[in-house]
């Protein structure tokens, strides 16, 4: 034990920790670390020595890994170790989490085992070969050729070659429990299903001790030599429930005692809870349900993608805080994409409660005979070792029908290739799906199964009716949800292949977002705005009981994360509209619905009304009076005015969707103006519910916008310059957008109004919106269109930067500028702008877009400017009536906004009185 002391607590011996804490034993050795290695690839076989060292358990494709070379081939590992178990007579078992994709094990030159699969876990019984007075050797051969039948997955973003997970040494009694399989019942019942492997036959004694006293079961059981099953049922009285919102775990061990057979203590849990689907009332349709109750799915695709350890964690509070990301946006499940979980991150999942979707890998060859026996193979593995997670709700067996079209050679980004699509994808295959759907169901029927979670709606057999889409734009969103949903019913043929229909099973989106909506796609963009539209779109219909948000952080080719590659926070602007606002009242189980775009064109002055909908999938305020406040508010020229305001009374009844019965009515303001409707749903005791808005961009309808504030206005389009010195410059957004590239300056010439307007001109204010401009690629040596095929499931470079939709997103990097304002060649006023950002408070970049599927800088803001002219230049000013205005930038040059572009409608505006 104190080799091992040391071992685990070495500063350079990473994840360091027990790999698996749902089934931890006490004494283990963790052989993580420094191995000697050995690559030999296609092209070369390399020496018979060991010429380099490996840091396990990171791919030897990774740069933790200290190899960093993504080549296929044959990697051999080699360690020297000394340890003897603490109990004498003790076996000795050699753990790997996973290695992909052929593995061979000897110990001491013996052959300890082999193993084929890239994800599931395995062991070796190694105790006849293991020294306990000498050094021993174990090697490692691991062969990993990306051949067609292997489980791949998305592995295009950073291959797992080799060892990829944890790698540990084990000592047991000669009688010990293999496995146990906990399933819970909403009324305490508890049933454990065990395996218990014994040396010799006997009798034994089977204790359960769990939630710190409030589980003491024990029993005798007679033991067979080899593989035992036991089955053992026990009541928790007045259990806790397993939920996101309490996660409550029954922590403990089992206990084997078995006489000369020694004695095993395994540490594990569970959580009790039950995942099911139900009618509601009168309802011909499911939702699912959380221990009896509707929970609306709020989740985010989890590419488990680190940009150092691939898909390897570096720490174990790495894993967690994956878990904390998606938990603080709350949203409460995550679909792990196209692999299984990394049982610490289930961990942490069932410990901070987080619902996990968890898919099975997929192949990329034919589904032959061969791949189909790997794949069933593997899918074992990963229900049998991940059964007991309480997060787990759900298994997807095939993603997009990758890897069940025949002979199928070109393919689109998400598998859609057209009628060739729906010709290879045979109806032997289509059964062979069915079979794995029902196979995955009598193996673990305490969850729900998903055949194939498709963009091509063709599905066979599953208790979750999904789909896919990657649509950009209100208008097209709208339509396509609402056509869905209309087409979900029993007995619809829609989205299923093979003259299967439709049953009464949920309707779940499983993925969605604007990353791929796009001619070229959407490059790094904007999401905010796409966001908030499609939640309400979503929470609209009652027979929808969830989504899949792609995704949880950028990846390598793919920026539609919530969160930057780094974990880097992205801004979406929703506190500018209402104060406090976040994510997660969009996530709410309580929601107020907008039905109505979000943002329209109208006059000022104008009377109008917004339907809203309540959307509950929560009974905590049931029976309670919810207080919906609103108001409408306007910026004018940098002051907040709040125009009409009111609160509503509402009775908080029953789940699903309904509408408010009385629209809230309100005056548009009178004057240019982006009004916001902000709308925030409280409980009696004041605790904020969820909040919502909406905008309207108010016309005044003249020549001259006209705002609230004394004096003459003139206006100035930010296009309208008489002169540029920028190196690189360009309009956007139908004109209503000036940008400047590194240093340089836009000169405008302004008229004001003669004397016989405005006799004396005593006083000048000066308005304008502008932000730093970040030049990319693009903008210096033009966009360039790339193709999107299914090589970026392999990781193609996006080539971003050169991307025509490309305008990063707000995040914690700035981009910084310092311009300076001179009127007539004097300089009157500086502005540091801070950053050049875009998210949902570029309202009218976004209003005024062309067309849904390219963008053209939306989302981009910047910040109001406003100088007040100095006496001595209004006295100038008020002779010649007209000067020169320029406005200059150093290296972090300049965009300035119009009317129709950013967060303000204005021009470059002057006040005059």
């Amino acid at each position: 034990m104190a080799a091992q002391a040391v071992q685990t607590s070495a500063a350079s011996v990473p994840r360091p920790e027990y790999p698996r804490p749902d089934w931890q034993r006490r004494d283990w050795l963790n052989l993580n670390g420094v191995w000697s290695f050995r690559l030999e690839t296609e092209n070369e076989s390399g020496s018979a020595d060991f010429d380099a060292e490996i840091v396990v358990p990171f791919s030897w494709a990774s740069p933790l890994s200290g190899i960093g070379r993504d080549e296929r081939g044959i990697g051999w590992y080699k360690r020297e170790v000394s340890w003897t178990p603490q109990a004498a007579g003790s076996l000795v078992f050699l753990r790997f989490g996973a290695v992909d994709y052929r593995c061979d094990v000897w110990v001491n030159g013996t052959l300890a085992g082999s193993h084929s699969g890239g994800y599931g876990d395995f062991e070796f019984d190694v105790t006849a070969a293991w020294q306990h007075d000498a050094p021993n050797t174990i090697l490692v051969r691991a062969e990993d050729f990306d051949r067609k039948p292997q489980t791949r997955g998305k592995q295009g973003y950073g291959e797992i070659r080799g060892i990829w997970q944890p790698v540990w040494l084990e000592a047991r009694p000669q009688a010990y429990v293999q496995q146990a399989k906990f399933i819970t019942k909403l009324d305490g019942t508890v049933q454990a299903n065990l395996t218990i492997a014994a040396a010799q036959a006997g009798e034994a004694s089977l204790q359960f001790s769990f939630g710190g006293g409030a589980v003491c079961h024990a029993e005798n059981v007679a033991l067979a030599p080899g593989g035992n099953r036991v089955d053992v049922t026990f009541n928790v009285e007045d259990p806790q429930l397993w939920s996101p919102e309490s996660p409550y775990l029954y922590e403990g061990e089992i206990k084997l005692a078995a006489g000369g057979g020694g004695t095993d203590t395994v540490a594990t849990y569970f959580g009790i809870r039950e995942i099911g689907t139900a009618r509601f009332g009168d309802r011909s349709y499911r939702w699912v349900t959380l221990n009896g109750k509707p929970v609306y799915l709020n989740g985010t695709l989890d590419q488990s993608f680190h940009e150092t350890g691939f898909f390897t964690y570096p720490t174990d509070d790495e894993m967690r805080d994956e878990i904390y990301l998606a938990k603080r946006l709350g949203l409460n499940f995550v679909r792990i994409h196209i692999k299984p979980e990394e049982p610490r991150k289930l961990y942490w999942a069932d410990k901070l409660g987080m619902l996990i979707m968890e898919d099975m890998p997929c192949f990329w060859g034919n589904p032959d005979a061969p791949t189909r026996e790997a794949y069933e193979r593997e899918a074992k593995e990963i229900i049998d070792r991940d059964f007991n997670h309480p997060s787990i709700f759900s298994w997807i067996m095939f993603n997009e029908t990758w890897g069940l079209r025949t002979d199928a050679e070109t393919l689109a980004l998400t598998g859609q290739a057209g009628d060739r699509a729906v010709a290879t994808y045979l109806p032997e295959t289509q059964e062979w799906v069915r079979a794995m759907y029902r196979w995955a169901k009598s193996v673990d029927p305490t969850r729900l199964v998903e055949d194939n979670s498709p963009c091509n709606y063709d599905k066979v057999e599953s208790d979750i009716n999904t789909w896919h889409f990657y649509i950009n734009g209100y208008e097209q969103v709208r339509a396509h949800v609402t056509e869905v949903v209309e087409k979900t019913y029993p007995g619809s043929t829609f989205n299923y292949a093979g003259g299967n229909v439709q049953s009464d099973a949920p309707l779940l989106n499983s993925e969605c977002g604007n990353v791929w909506g796009f001619v070229s796609g959407a490059g790094d963009s904007d999401l905010a705005w796409h966001y908030r539209y499609m939640m309400n779109e979503f929470r609209r219909h009652d027979k929808m009981c969830g989504f899949v948000f792609t995704e949880l952080r950028d990846v390598t080719n793919e920026f539609n994360g919530y969160y930057r590659l780094n974990g880097g926070e992205k801004f979406f602007g929703y506190e500018g509209y209402v104060p406090g606002m976040t994510l997660a009242d969009l996530h709410a189980p309580d929601f107020i619905v907008i039905d109505a775009p979000p943002c329209q064109t109208a006059k000022a002055g104008t009377r109008l009304s917004v339907p809203l909908l309540q959307s509950s999938y929560s009974d905590r305020y049931h029976g309670q009076k919810l207080l919906l406040s609103w108001e409408l508010w306007h910026d004018n020229l940098g002051t907040r005015v709040t125009g009409d305001r009111g609160v509503v009374e509402l009775d908080w009844n029953g789940f699903g969707v309904k509408p408010i019965e009385a629209p809230i009515a309100f005056d548009l303001p009178k004057q240019d103006a982006l009004a916001v409707l902000a709308l925030t749903l409280r409980a009696a005791d004041g605790t904020v519910v969820t909040r919502n808005f909406v905008t309207f961009d108010v016309r005044g309808g003249g020549e001259t916008p006209v705002y609230d504030a004394a004096g003459r206005f003139v206006a100035v389009p930010v296009t309208g310059f008489a002169e540029q010195t920028f190196p690189y410059q360009w309009n956007a957004i139908q004109g209503g957008k000036a940008n400047g590239g590194k240093a340089g300056a836009f000169v405008y010439d302004v008229q004001l109004p003669d004397a016989g307007e405005l006799p004396l001109l005593q006083r000048a204010h000066l308005y304008f919106e502008a932000s730093a401009k970040r030049l990319l690629a693009r903008n210096v040596e033009g966009a360039r269109e790339k193709a999107h095929g299914i090589d970026f499931m392999h990781g193609a470079d996006a080539a971003v930067e050169y991307n025509a939709n490309t305008y990063y997103m707000t995040d914690d990097e700035r981009h910084e500028s310092r311009i300076s304002v001179l009127v007539d060649g004097e300089e009157v006023a500086s502005f540091l702008l801070p950053d050049n950002p875009a998210d949902s408070q570029g309202a009218l970049s976004y209003q005024y877009q062309e067309v849904h599927n390219k963008l053209d800088e939306a989302g981009s803001y910047g910040y109001l400017c406003k100088v007040v002219l100095p006496s001595r230049v209004v006295a100038k000013l008020d002779r010649s009536r007209a000067f020169r205005l320029t406005v200059e930038a150093d290296e972090g040059g300049l965009a300035l906004y119009g009317r129709n572009a950013g967060r303000y409608p204005i021009d470059i505006v002057v006040n005059a009185n």
